[in-house]
């Protein structure tokens, strides 16, 4: 191997850090989520007794929805990192998550659109709640969005179980 190869190949390598800025992007959009988490869960405790029962249980799927989002950006930028930048060196820390170092791409593909799917359920089911502020249009536009999302994961874990049959 010549040494301009070597070279090229240790910068080519050195690249992967460039990817870094994205995963901490990811963290700081957490932040991000956090900052309205406690703005909405701040709303619902002081409304608590002034707000109608569909009102607080729009809050409560708001927070779930969000806690979804900040878990799916969390497992996005460990995986990610992981994957493509660096091993994060927290192998022996007792609280280190089972899944830390073993997700994949086509895992983290399977955990995103799982993702996904139950943010778009739960937007769903906020509508659902308030059905009478849409119109039949926006229903159906909803439902077919949300499908869509059901279809391509169940499409997803067919093409992974096809690739991975012998």
């Amino acid at each position: 191997m010549s040494k301009l190869e070597k070279n090229v190949e240790k910068w080519f390598f050195a690249t992967r850090w460039l990817l870094a800025p994205f995963f901490i992007g990811l963290i700081i959009a957490i932040l991000a989520l956090l900052f309205k988490f406690s703005v909405t869960l701040f709303k619902l405790v002081i409304g608590v007794f002034e707000n109608t029962a569909a009102e607080v249980i729009i809050s409560t799927l708001t927070l779930v929805d969000t806690a979804l989002l900040a878990g799916l950006l969390l497992i996005v930028a460990f995986s990610g990192y992981e994957n493509f930048v660096s091993k994060l060196g927290v192998d022996d820390h007792e609280d280190r998550p089972s899944w830390m170092g073993k997700v994949g791409f086509s895992a983290l593909k399977m955990k995103l659109i799982s993702a996904i799917v139950a943010i778009s359920t739960v937007e769903l089911l906020k509508v659902f709640i308030n059905l009478a502020e849409y119109s039949p249009d926006i229903l159906w536009w909803k439902v077919g969005i949300h499908t869509t999302f059901v279809v391509s994961g169940v499409l997803f874990a067919l093409t992974d179980y096809i690739a991975r049959r012998p």
